[in-house]
């Protein structure tokens, strides 16, 4: 895994920084090109159901489960 990448995502109308590597980059670019959504779109729509969770890790949680469904053949 490489080192961390940061990215700027406008949330409800402020800057987030979020870093995350880029293996979890690449799968967030397939799931929001897949989705037909700009990728702060989809992490709006990750952020909005995290709960407690950091967003950082919501993002990560959401990268797996949806690589482990395309692996699978559910997506």
């Amino acid at each position: 895994m490489g080192s961390l990448k940061k990215r700027s995502i406008n949330l409800a109308g402020h800057a987030t920084s979020l870093a995350l590597e880029p293996e979890f980059w690449a799968v967030l670019q397939h799931a929001a090109s897949t989705d037909r959504v700009s990728i702060a779109s989809l992490i709006q729509r990750i952020d909005a159901g995290r709960g407690e969770r950091p967003l950082a890790s919501a993002c990560r949680v959401f990268a797996l489960l949806r690589a482990q469904a395309a692996s699978a053949g559910t997506v």
